[in-house]
Protein backbone atom coordinates (compact mmCIF):
# COMPACT_ATOMS: atom_id res chain seq x y z
CA UNK A 1 0.00 0.00 0.00
CA UNK A 2 2.92 2.46 1.31
CA UNK A 3 4.32 1.96 -2.72
CA UNK A 4 0.68 2.85 -4.24
CA UNK A 5 0.17 6.26 -2.19
CA UNK A 6 4.23 6.80 -3.53
CA UNK A 7 3.25 6.09 -6.82
CA UNK A 8 -0.15 8.18 -6.46
CA UNK A 9 1.73 11.22 -5.23
CA UNK A 10 3.82 10.58 -8.35
CA UNK A 11 1.42 10.31 -10.84
CA UNK A 12 -0.30 13.30 -9.34
CA UNK A 13 2.91 15.12 -9.63
CA UNK A 14 3.43 14.40 -13.52
CA UNK A 15 0.42 14.15 -15.16
CA UNK A 16 -1.44 17.16 -13.11
CA UNK A 17 1.97 19.77 -13.02
CA UNK A 18 5.20 18.85 -14.22
CA UNK A 19 5.60 16.29 -16.96
CA UNK A 20 8.41 17.64 -18.44
CA UNK A 21 10.22 17.27 -15.29
CA UNK A 22 10.72 13.81 -16.37
CA UNK A 23 10.56 14.65 -19.78
CA UNK A 24 6.76 12.85 -20.31
CA UNK A 25 4.65 15.15 -23.15
CA UNK A 26 1.00 15.43 -22.87
CA UNK A 27 -1.36 16.02 -25.41
CA UNK A 28 -4.32 18.63 -24.84
CA UNK A 29 -6.68 16.37 -23.14
CA UNK A 30 -3.61 15.80 -20.24
CA UNK A 31 -3.16 11.98 -22.11
CA UNK A 32 0.57 10.46 -22.06
CA UNK A 33 1.71 7.61 -23.09
CA UNK A 34 1.89 4.59 -20.41
CA UNK A 35 5.18 2.49 -22.00
CA UNK A 36 6.86 6.00 -22.13
CA UNK A 37 5.80 7.18 -19.06
CA UNK A 38 7.48 3.96 -17.01
CA UNK A 39 10.65 4.17 -19.43
CA UNK A 40 11.14 7.60 -18.07
CA UNK A 41 10.01 7.31 -14.47
CA UNK A 42 13.01 4.68 -14.18
CA UNK A 43 15.50 6.36 -15.96
CA UNK A 44 14.83 8.76 -13.43
CA UNK A 45 14.78 6.59 -10.44
CA UNK A 46 11.06 5.89 -9.58
CA UNK A 47 10.77 2.47 -9.98
CA UNK A 48 7.43 2.83 -11.98
CA UNK A 49 5.57 -0.34 -13.80
CA UNK A 50 2.26 -1.53 -16.09
CA UNK A 51 1.11 -3.45 -12.96
CA UNK A 52 1.64 -0.21 -10.69
CA UNK A 53 0.06 1.87 -12.33
CA UNK A 54 -3.08 0.11 -12.98
CA UNK A 55 -3.08 -0.92 -8.98
CA UNK A 56 -2.93 2.96 -8.84
CA UNK A 57 -5.55 3.77 -10.83
CA UNK A 58 -7.91 0.68 -9.35
CA UNK A 59 -7.39 1.29 -5.90
CA UNK A 60 -7.25 5.23 -5.63
CA UNK A 61 -10.48 6.17 -3.68
CA UNK A 62 -10.25 9.79 -5.30
CA UNK A 63 -10.54 8.06 -8.68
CA UNK A 64 -7.29 10.53 -9.76
CA UNK A 65 -6.65 9.09 -12.94
CA UNK A 66 -7.70 7.42 -16.06
CA UNK A 67 -6.15 4.83 -18.75
CA UNK A 68 -7.21 5.01 -21.80
CA UNK A 69 -9.86 2.50 -23.47
CA UNK A 70 -7.08 0.95 -25.74
CA UNK A 71 -5.14 0.90 -22.64
CA UNK A 72 -2.14 2.31 -24.15
CA UNK A 73 -2.29 6.43 -22.31
CA UNK A 74 -3.05 7.66 -19.13
CA UNK A 75 -4.27 11.54 -17.61
CA UNK A 76 -4.93 12.87 -14.42
CA UNK A 77 -9.07 13.19 -14.81
CA UNK A 78 -8.54 16.64 -12.38
CA UNK A 79 -6.46 19.04 -10.38
CA UNK A 80 -4.67 20.30 -13.63
CA UNK A 81 -2.03 22.98 -12.80
CA UNK A 82 -0.97 22.49 -16.54
CA UNK A 83 -2.78 24.11 -19.55
CA UNK A 84 -4.58 21.00 -20.45
CA UNK A 85 -8.23 21.25 -22.21
CA UNK A 86 -9.81 18.17 -20.30
CA UNK A 87 -13.15 17.82 -22.31
CA UNK A 88 -15.28 18.32 -19.80
CA UNK A 89 -19.47 18.73 -20.29
CA UNK A 90 -21.02 21.48 -18.86
CA UNK A 91 -23.75 20.08 -16.99
CA UNK A 92 -26.59 21.36 -14.30
CA UNK A 93 -25.43 21.10 -10.88
CA UNK A 94 -27.14 20.12 -7.72
CA UNK A 95 -28.96 22.55 -5.83
CA UNK A 96 -25.97 22.83 -3.32
CA UNK A 97 -22.51 22.24 -3.43
CA UNK A 98 -19.71 22.34 -0.72
CA UNK A 99 -16.30 23.12 -0.66
CA UNK A 100 -14.15 22.28 2.47
CA UNK A 101 -11.34 24.53 3.29
CA UNK A 102 -9.66 25.49 6.18
CA UNK A 103 -10.68 28.63 9.15
CA UNK A 104 -7.51 30.80 8.07
CA UNK A 105 -8.40 31.20 4.22
CA UNK A 106 -12.36 32.10 5.39
CA UNK A 107 -11.46 36.03 5.23
CA UNK A 108 -9.60 35.78 1.98
CA UNK A 109 -12.16 33.98 0.24
CA UNK A 110 -15.10 35.58 1.58
CA UNK A 111 -12.97 39.07 -0.11
CA UNK A 112 -12.53 37.61 -3.39
CA UNK A 113 -14.58 34.65 -3.69
CA UNK A 114 -13.17 31.37 -4.20
CA UNK A 115 -10.65 30.96 -7.25
CA UNK A 116 -8.41 28.38 -8.75
CA UNK A 117 -5.36 29.32 -7.26
CA UNK A 118 -2.94 27.97 -9.58
CA UNK A 119 -5.41 25.17 -10.65
CA UNK A 120 -7.34 25.76 -13.83
CA UNK A 121 -10.93 24.82 -11.83
CA UNK A 122 -12.34 25.65 -8.30
CA UNK A 123 -13.19 22.01 -6.60
CA UNK A 124 -16.47 21.57 -4.74
CA UNK A 125 -18.22 18.38 -4.09
CA UNK A 126 -21.97 17.26 -3.70
CA UNK A 127 -21.55 16.00 -0.34
CA UNK A 128 -20.79 17.43 3.06
CA UNK A 129 -18.45 14.69 4.36
CA UNK A 130 -16.13 15.23 1.27
CA UNK A 131 -16.28 18.45 1.85
CA UNK A 132 -14.85 18.33 5.95
CA UNK A 133 -12.08 15.40 4.37
CA UNK A 134 -11.03 18.48 2.04
CA UNK A 135 -10.83 21.07 4.46
CA UNK A 136 -8.64 18.97 7.25
CA UNK A 137 -5.72 18.64 5.06
CA UNK A 138 -5.23 22.26 5.27
CA UNK A 139 -5.70 22.85 8.88
CA UNK A 140 -9.24 22.86 11.04
CA UNK A 141 -11.47 22.66 8.39
CA UNK A 142 -14.57 24.95 7.74
CA UNK A 143 -17.49 23.91 5.06
CA UNK A 144 -18.74 26.55 2.92
CA UNK A 145 -22.00 26.01 1.34
CA UNK A 146 -22.28 27.11 -2.61
CA UNK A 147 -25.61 28.35 -4.35
CA UNK A 148 -24.61 26.69 -7.34
CA UNK A 149 -28.62 26.73 -8.15
CA UNK A 150 -28.39 30.53 -8.44
CA UNK A 151 -25.25 30.03 -10.32
CA UNK A 152 -26.06 28.02 -12.80
CA UNK A 153 -28.80 30.44 -12.97
CA UNK A 154 -26.94 33.26 -13.88
CA UNK A 155 -24.74 32.02 -16.47
CA UNK A 156 -21.85 29.41 -14.78
CA UNK A 157 -20.66 26.75 -15.81
CA UNK A 158 -20.31 23.79 -14.19
CA UNK A 159 -18.67 20.47 -14.80
CA UNK A 160 -17.68 16.87 -13.49
CA UNK A 161 -14.99 15.15 -13.96
CA UNK A 162 -15.06 11.42 -13.94
CA UNK A 163 -14.05 11.27 -10.60
CA UNK A 164 -17.56 13.20 -9.23
CA UNK A 165 -15.92 16.36 -8.48
CA UNK A 166 -17.81 19.37 -9.32
CA UNK A 167 -15.73 22.19 -11.19
CA UNK A 168 -16.67 25.74 -11.96
CA UNK A 169 -14.97 28.69 -12.85
CA UNK A 170 -14.95 30.93 -9.69
CA UNK A 171 -17.51 31.07 -7.37
CA UNK A 172 -17.91 34.97 -6.43
CA UNK A 173 -18.63 35.37 -2.84
CA UNK A 174 -22.18 36.24 -2.50
CA UNK A 175 -22.96 32.75 -3.54
CA UNK A 176 -21.15 31.27 -0.36
CA UNK A 177 -22.17 30.81 2.97
CA UNK A 178 -20.77 29.16 6.03
CA UNK A 179 -22.45 25.36 6.61
CA UNK A 180 -24.97 25.49 9.38
CA UNK A 181 -23.47 22.36 10.93
CA UNK A 182 -20.34 24.37 11.68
Amino acid sequence: MKDNVQISRFLSYILRHAPESIGLTLDDQGWGEISTLISLAQENGTPLTLKLIKDVVETNDKKRFAISEDGLFIRAVQGHSLKTTVDYQAITPPKILYHGTATRFITSIFDQGLIPNGRQYVHLSQDYKTAVNVGNRHGKAVVLTVDSEKMFSEGFEFYQADNGVWLTLSVPAKYLKIDENE
